[in-house]
């Protein structure tokens, strides 16, 4: 699907039952060292590999009946190590960080001045164009006529990451997509959406092999 295939026939059914199970890829070394990673393609480090099979474990019991992912490498790697049989979808590709890919906060403040966050400010163009947290937005709402019709025969596992998941969080929870903000995620951890007395509600957010102690850098 691309952002110009038409919509469905039909529109979203209403309160789907299956769950929708948002695995973000492990740890890379630009994750690790907090560099905004976009379309770069960055592989797992030993840690992250080790990361994507511990997610496989929380998942093993789902019923997925829709598998995709990024078609980018930390991604596809992450579903393989975790044992998911994945379609590559490219509108589950990250937030094109335009000037800023590679680039760490702190470095992008000191040369600013300001508390800037990609959410709040949003990114400039550079080798590619970036893009706006409302058109990530839109691809996460393509993905998700996908996603909400094969989840009344059972769940739906998406593995991506981090930015782009909580913006598709956000806009699946019917909220703004800066929502996204508010609701962080962890190289390799595991989150489940799905419906709670016809609503979209978050059922777990953010498990991975350890309990978070802080934000993570990227």
């Amino acid at each position: 699907m691309s952002p110009t295939d038409p919509l469905p026939d039909q529109p979203a059914p209403d309160n789907p039952q299956g769950k929708l199970v948002l695995l973000r890829h492990g740890e890379t070394e630009w994750s690790r060292t907090g560099r905004h990673t976009g379309l770069t393609d960055i592989p797992l480090t030993a840690h992250g590999e080790d990361l994507a099979r511990a997610a496989g474990e929380l998942v093993r019991d789902y019923d997925f009946r829709l598998v995709l992912s990024s078609p980018l490498e930390r991604a596809r790697r992450t579903a393989e190590l975790a044992g998911l049989q994945a379609d590559v979808d490219p509108l589950l590709i990250e937030w094109d960080y335009g000037g800023y890919e590679g680039r760490t906060t702190k470095d992008i403040r000191a040369e600013l001045g300001y508390n800037w966050s990609a959410f709040r400010h949003g990114v400039i163009r550079g080798e590619t164009p970036g893009e706006t947290v409302e058109e990530v937005a839109a691809r996460a709402s393509r993905v998700l006529t996908r996603v909400l019709p094969a989840m009344v025969h059972g769940d739906v596992a998406l593995v991506a990451h981090g930015h782009y998941l909580r913006i598709l969080a956000a806009v699946f929870l019917r909220q703004a997509p800066r929502f996204g903000a508010s609701i962080t995620f962890g190289a390799g951890s595991v989150s489940v959406l799905g419906y709670d007395r016809e609503q979209p509600a978050i059922l777990a957010w953010n498990h991975g092999p350890q309990l978070p102690m802080e934000p993570p850098k990227s």
